[in-house]
């Protein structure tokens, strides 16, 4: 099993000379020397969900100048809104930066306020996710690609500079739709995933498809292909100590990720408008869903308690868990759990 760090903060800005990303570089530089696999950074606009990250380039060429080892991926891109020529030239260049260690995650997005950047893809959004990916990847191996110039004549162009990488290691996110999975496996894509609606056996069934999508295609060369979850981590000595520090951060996080689904999806909970509820529903919901997570969904507590987790991962089909860690805990409380994070990684 890898392990990797993923970040999704809900903050807009701490004070300091980086601002909020001290968690970012110096968590960045931790897994960088103690082996982990990937940092992964998202795509996100308009929300305090994501607020630090608008774009996962940019981060990644952060990550890239302050590491040496560590693969350095989106999680994800949002091809809906970027030309694909963009999305390859700016991933092309964090290649080079980091020299050959890249990758992407390609997301349909889901809500609307994102797409302020590029309206007219909304309706179909997931129909071109995997079109870009494949033309985004093309353009990496050096096709060139048909378009018009500001004269209104075609002309064909190409990504500069060249990438690293002669292959573009690539992921499709899913929320956990089967069709997600199966289509990564179609690609000749890894998956990345997490448990927010869906358990352990549902996820382990979904795995199951991708494997045999993969297994079926025309060119498959071997690969078993890669599936990535992200779950929430933190992990100590005290599984008590450990608890009381996540619970109010955990539990304002999944306020603000409820919200959000109200603004995005109203009718996601079988019809019932969320935006209806009051603060004291709201909060019992989110409470209760924190008492499930944490038992069941997420890397908290003792290397031991957190093992268990990771076993039934291995289960599953998984083959990297991207530990979520800023979800609110204090920046220093954060890195320091590092430690014990990573004996969980050399424990497995």
């Amino acid at each position: 099993m890898e392990f990797s760090l993923f970040y999704f903060a809900d903050n807009e800005f701490e004070t300091g000379a980086r601002g909020g990303y001290e968690l970012l570089l110096e968590g960045a530089k931790y897994a960088d020397r103690h082996g982990f696999a990937a940092v992964w950074t998202p795509e996100r606009h308009f929300h305090r969900i994501g607020a630090l990250y608008p774009n996962p380039s940019v981060t990644g060429a952060a990550v890239a100048a302050v590491t040496e080892r560590i693969a350095i991926r989106a999680g994800s891109v949002v091809p809906a809104l970027h030309h694909p020529l963009r999305i390859a030239e700016e991933w092309s260049v964090v290649d080079n930066l980091s020299n050959g260690r890249a990758g992407i995650s390609f997301a349909s997005g889901w809500d609307p306020v994102d797409f302020v950047l590029s309206p007219e893809a909304y309706a179909d959004r997931r129909n071109a996710v995997l079109e870009a990916m494949r033309q985004v990847r093309g353009l990496w191996r050096g096709d060139r690609m048909q378009a018009l110039d500001g004269n209104g004549d075609q002309v064909d162009v190409r990504v500069y500079p060249g990438p690293v990488q002669p292959e573009l290691p690539v992921w499709l996110t899913s929320a956990g739709s089967p069709d997600t999975f199966r289509a990564a496996g179609e690609a000749g894509a890894g998956v990345l995933t997490h448990l927010l609606g869906q358990s352990m056996d549902e996820l382990a069934e979904k795995t199951a498809v991708y494997r045999k999508a993969l297994a079926e295609r025309p060119d498959h060369d071997g690969w078993p292909g890669h599936v990535a979850l992200m779950l929430h981590a933190f992990v100590g000595e005290d599984p008590d100590v450990v608890l009381e520090t996540v619970r109010e951060p955990f539990i304002a996080y999944l306020k603000s990720s409820f919200n959000l689904i109200t603004r995005s999806a109203p009718d996601t909970l079988k019809g019932l408008d969320l935006g209806k509820l009051s603060d004291a529903h709201v909060d019992f919901l989110v409470r209760r869903s924190f008492d499930r997570y944490y038992r069941t969904s997420g890397l908290f507590g003792t290397v031991e308690q957190a093992g268990a987790i990771v076993e039934q991962a291995r289960t599953a089909g998984v083959d990297e868990l991207a530990c979520f860690i800023d979800f609110g805990v204090p920046t220093d409380k954060v890195l320091a759990g590092l430690e014990h994070l990573d004996r969980l990684k050399e424990s497995q």
